[in-house]
């Protein structure tokens, strides 16, 4: 098979294996401890930790194209504040 369209460079399978990984692992700890035990953050909605993957991972991607138009190609600087991101919205949202 010929996947030479779709661009499948290193970086490009690390970032789909890093969210599929995620995603197992959210969906092992959901089976280890249904439930996640719904709360309300700092938005005043009730989230599980689903929702707050969901708003990590997109708020991951803004802050990634923000970097890009704003300071560059190297990203290794905002991949270090989104992971603080996502360490933040796990915590209190």
């Amino acid at each position: 098979m010929d996947y030479s369209w779709m661009a499948w460079t290193a970086p490009t399978t690390i970032f789909f294996l890093t969210i599929f990984a995620l995603l197992i692992g959210m969906g092992v700890w959901e089976y280890a401890v249904p439930g996640g035990a719904p709360r309300v953050g700092v938005l005043r909605i009730e989230t599980t930790r689903g929702d707050r993957l969901f708003i990590s991972l997109l708020g991951s991607a803004f802050i990634c194209l923000a970097w890009l138009g704003l300071v560059g190609p190297s990203l290794w600087w905002a991949l270090a504040v989104c992971v603080v991101y996502a360490v933040c919205v796990f915590r209190w949202v």
